[in-house]
C-alpha cells in the first residue's frame, strides 16, 4: 500500500486542504491606532496589579518563530504557516500569574474571548503572531496582533487580541458559550459542547 503524502497524515479527522486561505472571522475588522492601543495583563497576576503595554512596549518583548498547521472547526486546515510573533513565555516572564492560575481568558477588539488551559497557553508553538510567512498580518487576519494556538482548533486563535486574564477558575469565552467545545482539541474532533467529557470545562 503507498504511503500518504506527509501533509495528508498531518491533516486532523474530518479536515481537507483548501485551495487559497480562506478568511474567517465574526464581526468588522478594527482600525489600528498604535498610538492608543494597549495590551493589558489583568486577572489573578502575581503582583495583583494590572500590567498595561504600549504598542511600542509590546513590539519590544522577545520574538520567535513558528511553523504550524492550523485547523478551522469549520473543517479547513492550513498546512505549514510561518507565524512570527511574541511567544506567550515572554509575556509570562514579564507579568506572572499567580500560583492558582490553570487557566486564561484572551480577549479582543469588540469583547471578543476564548478561553483556555494554562498548559495550552504556556506551549512553545503558541505565540501572539505579529506576521504570517514573514510579512505584517493583513487587517483581516489580525493585524496587529492575533494570538496562534495551532494545536487546538482555530477559534481560540484570537484575532485584534487586546488583554489576557489569568483566572482560578475557568470561564467560557465567546464561542464557548455558544456551544463550541471548551478544550478544542482538533485530534479528538472536539467542536461542541455536547461531545464534553466529565471535566473538560466549568459547570
Amino acid at each position: 500500500m503507498p504511503e500518504k503524502p506527509e501533509e495528508e497524515t498531518r491533516l486532523p479527522p474530518g479536515q481537507y486542504v483548501p485551495r487559497g486561505r480562506p478568511v474567517v472571522h465574526y464581526g468588522r475588522v478594527p482600525a489600528f491606532r498604535p498610538e492608543t492601543w494597549r495590551f493589558q495583563v489583568f486577572g489573578a497576576t502575581a503582583s495583583g496589579r494590572v500590567h498595561e503595554f504600549s504598542w511600542e512596549e509590546f513590539a519590544a518583548l522577545p520574538r520567535t518563530t513558528v511553523v504550524a498547521d492550523f485547523h478551522c472547526v469549520t473543517k479547513f486546515s492550513l498546512m505549514g504557516n510561518e507565524w512570527g510573533g511574541v511567544p506567550t513565555s515572554a509575556l509570562l516572564d514579564r507579568v506572572p500569574p499567580a500560583p492558582g492560575v490553570r487557566h486564561v481568558m484572551v480577549w479582543a477588539e469588540y469583547g471578543y474571548s476564548a478561553n483556555m488551559r494554562m498548559s495550552d497557553f504556556d506551549r512553545p508553538t503558541t505565540l501572539f503572531a505579529t506576521h504570517l510567512d514573514e510579512n505584517p498580518l493583513s487587517p483581516e487576519r489580525g493585524y496587529p496582533v492575533r494570538i496562534v494556538v495551532p494545536h487546538l482548533y482555530a477559534w481560540k486563535s484570537v484575532k485584534w487580541v487586546r488583554a489576557v486574564e489569568y483566572l482560578t477558575e475557568d470561564r467560557r469565552g465567546f464561542w464557548e458559550e455558544r456551544g463550541y467545545h471548551n478544550v478544542a482539541d482538533p485530534w479528538k474532533e472536539q467542536r461542541y459542547s455536547y461531545q464534553e467529557d466529565p471535566g473538560d470545562g466549568p459547570p
